[in-house]
């Protein structure tokens, strides 16, 4: 009897071996991550793990929101040292973008991501430590460095371990980015709301070194974990014509056990990783897409930085409150509409797709701004509620579309072999964006008081035109096949 099931059973395991996803291209590993992960893999660990990164990203950029008053004290520093240290950050930023899409793509999402991580630990610490102006002007200016590299390879993460279609798609996946900055701007609020309250009266001055200093706990976190769960991207390696690590990866990171076929000819890559792919951006059907990508970009950044990073002096000048007014009023506003916006946008691009809600926030932002012009400085009770109700319009429009969806279109407008250069080009124009309206918006707002809001008003109204005029919707679309089209032999 035991001999007699002998064939029967090897022919049962053969079956079963037959039957795992064969891989014999790039193409096949790209449509095993469109179709999702196994359920108990770590794929969704590993898009959490990016996600730390742009928490990171977010609350260091908006950690001093609060301190330069402290900082300018303690330093003796003039207007121009002050804006010296507060643009230090974006500067850095600016180079780390533009570097970090083009080693994101050159040596891979996991090399890039992991060295990263240490440029926020050493910076933090050298924030909190800085003896002078000179040095924690250069930390911060290394924490922009980290900032810069971290938002390509965060997106390319994000973009390449999230399915094609349905709930959690690659759209919903980028959008995350949305609520967990927001996240990270309330954890700044909360935490200079918990300090203030606990720190005696003589150690006030402290309380910008903890806040900077803290930046440095959840990158050590990231930096204790990275070992079990991060993998590089297999749709990464098998461009790169390591198929059999493609497919050890999927097994590990992914929870599909698939095999390489054995015949499979590894086919010449789509395209090379060089400088000269952030011109590939400007050409041929990705002109269109880089266009509007960073129209969006720029307008968005250029409006959210001038209301949102000004808000803490939006608020006070509304209100003529306390410190702890102010800090509370940002926070809740921040919560409830931008933060809540952008889950909103999470759970709907699948449906709607990115296209429209972008238009949706800019036409939300466009009215706040323009009504927050038309109301001017507040002088009644009613006012004062009509305006605050304007800001959290102007929020919430940014959390529902352009908040979101800038890194969409910025992320998926491009295939694997040009998505790191394509997000750090975008990354590179967004933080120039913003360094020029964290620096306009206190001179324009001096001179022109509320009157600004016309000025600002101009970035949702250029983001509308440009989504009417080049109508690409990324949500859905399987962006990575123009790579394999590439491949095919001509």
């Amino acid at each position: 009897m035991s001999v007699s099931l002998a064939p029967e059973r090897a022919a049962a395991q053969s079956a079963t071996q037959d039957s795992r996803p064969v891989i014999k291209s790039a193409a096949d590993v790209s449509s095993l991550v469109n179709h999702g992960a196994a359920i108990g893999s770590d794929a969704r660990v590993v898009v959490a793990i990016a996600l730390g990164g742009i928490f990171l990203d977010a609350y260091d950029l908006g950690a001093l929101a609060f301190g330069m008053k402290d900082i300018a004290r303690e330093f003796s520093l003039t207007p121009t040292g002050s804006g010296f240290v507060a643009a230090a950050i974006t500067f850095g930023a600016i180079i780390g973008a533009f570097l970090g899409g083009y080693l994101t793509d050159k040596v891979g999402r996991y090399r890039v991501f992991m060295a990263d991580m240490f440029f926020f630990v050493v910076a933090a610490i050298a924030c909190a430590l800085a003896p002078n102006a000179w040095v924690l002007g250069g930390a911060r200016f290394v924490m922009g460095l980290g900032v810069g590299i971290d938002l390509p390879v965060a997106m390319a993460f994000l973009a390449e371990f999230s399915r094609l279609q349905g709930r959690g798609n690659k759209a919903a996946r980028v959008a995350m980015w949305c609520p967990v900055w927001y996240a990270a701007i309330s954890v700044s609020y909360l935490l200079v709301l918990g300090l203030y309250a606990v720190l005696p009266e003589h150690n006030a001055g402290w309380l910008w070194r903890l806040i900077l200093g803290f930046g440095a706990v959840p990158a050590i976190a990231i930096i204790a974990i990275r070992s079990r769960y991060m993998s590089e991207s297999p749709v990464w390696a098998a461009n790169q014509g390591d198929l059999k690590g493609a497919a050890a990866i999927l097994k590990r990171s992914y929870g599909i056990d698939a095999r390489v076929d054995e015949t499979a000819t590894v086919a010449p890559k789509a395209r090379r990783a060089t400088w000269s792919n952030y011109g590939a951006l400007l050409r041929g059907v990705y002109l269109r897409r880089t266009v509007l990508a960073t129209v969006i970009a720029i307008a968005s950044s250029f409006a959210y930085n001038a209301v949102a990073f000004g808000l803490p002096v939006i608020i006070s000048s509304f209100l003529a409150q306390s410190m702890l007014t102010t800090i509370l009023a940002s926070l809740a506003l921040n919560l409830c509409f931008a933060f809540a916006g952008g889950l909103f946008s999470v759970r709907t691009v699948p449906k709607f797709g990115a296209w429209k809600l972008s238009v949706v926030g800019y036409a939300f932002q466009l009215a706040a701004l323009v009504g927050l012009a038309i109301v001017g400085k507040p002088s009644t009770g009613v006012e004062v509620v009509v305006a605050i109700a304007f800001l959290a319009a102007f929020l919430l429009g940014q959390g529902v579309g352009p908040g979101s969806h800038s890194m969409t279109f910025a992320s998926l407008s491009y295939p694997t072999s040009l998505r790191g250069v394509g997000v750090g080009f975008n990354q590179t124009l967004m933080r120039a964006s913003s360094t020029v309206s964290l620096f306009l918006f206190p001179v324009l707002s001096a001179a022109l008081g509320t009157k600004v809001f016309w000025i600002i008003a101009v970035a949702p109204l250029a983001g509308l035109v440009a989504l009417f005029a080049v109508r690409w919707e990324p949500s859905g679309y399987d962006v990575d096949a123009e790579d394999f089209a590439a491949q095919q032999p001509r």
